[in-house]
């Protein structure tokens, strides 16, 4: 079984660190705080807008808005759930081509899997899959934004810098997210010629005794049977028990496309990752509902 590289990963979410040890990119962890990165991903115009709302009363919300419940807590499973269930099926399901709606998968050998495989499939499902996250997960945000907004005072206050937040970074959080398929794409051709040099067959040692010129008599007295003076010698010279040595331990065959059912499992991993941190908003919400 093809494994992936192992390499020392940074510390920090779970995704940060599965890029790392996926990707041959070696990127030294950075020194700056959170907040020295935020105020490089802010325009001015965001920082004016988030200074007023901490600076400022917060606004009036006019009462008879709905309450939260046991019922956002179950949407917001179920959004987690639903999502997952979408990533692990669509990622073990990614094959070469894409199956038309209404066709009849044909079933294909490893071999003829793994001379179609193609990236460009996988990165568009990886796109596909991101933008169902962020449509999903950012209405599910709104939703709860709007609960927070009703409580008035400092959780409105709340309610406006998520949403100041929300708008500023998303730029930037696609521009983040979109680069992820990219660096996928380096671990499948890594994976994709690991398996080829490990079933590129291998050329047999030349035997210089094939060619050589045999001398008969010496010919006829090799194949003779040994003395039982010889056959002692043998066995004082040899291993001590007259056995031949045992023959050394084959490696494991490779399956031939293994290296696809590898990648599936990576990229369904690093999908997981992301949708962790696609939703650390939704999960900061929710607390602050469950605490009011």
């Amino acid at each position: 079984m093809l494994q992936a590289p192992q390499r020392t990963g940074l510390s920090g979410p779970t995704l940060i660190r599965l890029l790392t040890r996926l990707t041959d990119v070696d990127v030294p962890e950075s020194r700056q705080s959170l907040s020295d990165h935020l105020s490089q991903w802010l325009g001015w115009t965001d920082a004016i807008a988030l200074s007023a709302a901490l600076n400022t009363s917060p606004p009036v919300i006019a009462p008879g808005a709905r309450m939260f419940s046991s019922a956002e807590e179950r949407e917001c499973a179920r959004v987690r759930t639903t999502l997952a269930d979408a990533i692990a099926s669509d990622t073990a399901a990614t094959s070469a081509k894409r199956i038309v709606p209404g066709q009849a998968p044909a079933k294909k050998s490893a071999a003829v899997e793994q001379a179609e495989a193609d990236y460009s499939n996988f990165r568009q499902r990886y796109l596909s899959l991101q933008h169902t996250m962020e449509t999903s997960v950012g209405n599910l945000r709104s939703r709860l934004r709007g609960m927070v907004a009703a409580k008035n005072g400092e959780m409105t206050r709340l309610a406006v810098v998520d949403a100041i937040m929300d708008r500023a970074l998303l730029p930037k959080e696609r521009a983040l997210f979109g680069a992820i398929p990219k660096l996928l794409q380096g671990h499948f051709e890594r994976l994709r010629l690991a398996e080829a040099a490990a079933l590129a067959p291998v050329d047999a040692p030349v035997d210089a005794s094939v060619d050589a010129p045999v001398d008969a008599p010496a010919a006829e007295a090799d194949a003779a049977p040994p003395t039982d003076g010889a056959a002692k010698l043998d066995n004082g010279n040899g291993n001590g028990n007259g056995k031949a040595p045992a023959p050394a331990t084959a490696p494991p065959p490779v399956t031939p496309g293994a290296w696809l059912d590898v990648f599936r499992k990576d990229m369904r991993s690093v999908l997981l990752a992301e949708l962790d941190v696609r939703l650390q908003p939704v999960e900061g919400l929710l607390a602050a509902l469950r605490a009011s």
